[in-house]
């Protein structure tokens, strides 16, 4: 088993428990309890590494021959949170399904399972693939699919995480270089026809090309990130001292911690956690590399490169290098969904790790 990669894991969750302890208290105490989300958070830690363990332990065959019942289940699971009483809508958004004694995001399972069949008919298409019609079509179809229902939430956000994640499995699994940059040009302008099509995410680009023109509206939330990380120069303010904490930052805890992690550990510690992420990628790619068989191979390779990039997106989002999109910090920010399923795929990545079929 890959024990540099497992390290790298359990220091960035290490780093968000300590992050969600620090941030969290302010807004925690409009509940009454000061330590509520560091609690959740603790437990969603819990059912994270129970979901790690059952991944390094899972029959990986036995599960790519449930992988289209899985992606149909998750799919449907997905189309509930359009059903009225089932949906929940959070901030203007129905990404939620509430189940009175306990909520959960849907897209961020269809993240996996996503990954799961791309890997296994990818695998099965590996001498058609350079085939735009035979090869390339029908997973392009599946992602153009899921992409439309999880915008129609509206979550641009997480369709931009999971058409780049099918976009680099395709890369893995030797697809045209051509048909890759048509598809790569075709999605950018999708999502520039998609930003200026609706008003909220015009708003958003406004924001990102220059957030002072309206500071105290749709530039707010840059602005006071950009303030985080700059005042907290070399070595940071502190642990626990962040002042933009204080009801200035918006979700300081969840799509914004690390920009809460950069005022209190400064340059020093966001480097830090950018290197973590980098060890992380460089571990996990290696073990796609080293892998016994192309559906592992494509299966470790799409789970690292969802992880990596939705950890990019978050990073350069909180430095004002992209739009706002609401995607969180990998094993960093508080959550329970994005929690559990980050865990379980690196229990998987674990598995294939430790099953692994050449040395490179």
């Amino acid at each position: 088993m890959d024990y540099i990669f497992l390290f790298t894991v359990l220091a960035l969750t290490a780093i968000g428990l300590i992050m969600v302890f620090s941030a969290s208290p302010t807004m925690a105490l409009k509940l009454g309890d000061s330590y509520y989300y560091l609690k959740r958070h603790i437990l969603y830690l819990l059912l994270g590494f129970s979901a790690l363990y059952f991944g390094l332990r899972l029959d990986l065959d036995g599960l790519r021959k449930w992988s289209g019942p899985i992606l149909v289940i998750s799919l449907a699971v997905l189309l509930l949170v359009y059903m009225p009483g089932v949906g929940k809508r959070v901030s203007g958004a129905l990404r939620w399904i509430d189940l009175a004694f306990f909520s959960f995001q849907p897209s961020e399972v269809i993240k996996f399972t996503m990954i799961l069949f791309l890997a296994h008919l990818l695998a099965q298409r590996e001498e058609m693939i350079r085939n735009f019609f035979g090869g390339l079509m029908p997973p392009l179809l599946l992602v153009g699919m899921v992409a439309a229902i999880i915008i129609k939430q509206p979550d641009l956000g997480t369709a931009i995480a999971i058409s780049g994640t099918a976009f680099m499995m395709l890369f893995v699994a030797g697809a045209n270089l051509w048909h890759l940059s048509g598809i790569a040009a075709a999605g950018l302008a999708a999502v520039i026809g998609l930003s200026l099509s609706s008003p909220y995410r015009a708003q958003r680009l406004v924001a990102y090309l220059d957030p002072w023109k309206d500071p105290h509206g749709v530039g707010f939330h840059i602005i006071q990130s950009l303030l985080a990380v700059g005042s907290g120069g070399l070595f940071g303010a502190g642990l626990g001292a962040s002042r933009q904490k204080f009801f200035y930052l918006p979700q300081q805890f969840t799509d914004f911690i690390y920009a809460i992690l950069c005022e209190e550990l400064g340059f020093v510690g966001g480097a830090g956690v950018v290197v973590l992420f980098v060890i992380f990628a460089l571990r996990g790619y290696r073990i796609a590399l080293t892998a016994e068989d192309k559906f592992r191979s494509l299966l470790a390779a799409g789970l690292v490169s969802g992880i990596s990039l939705q950890a990019l997106i978050n990073i350069l989002v909180v430095v004002g290098l992209l739009p706002t999109t609401g995607i969180p910090l990998p094993f960093v920010s508080y959550g329970g969904t994005a929690t559990v399923v980050s865990l379980f795929s690196a229990g998987i990545l674990l598995n294939i790790s430790a099953n692994k079929g050449k040395e490179t």
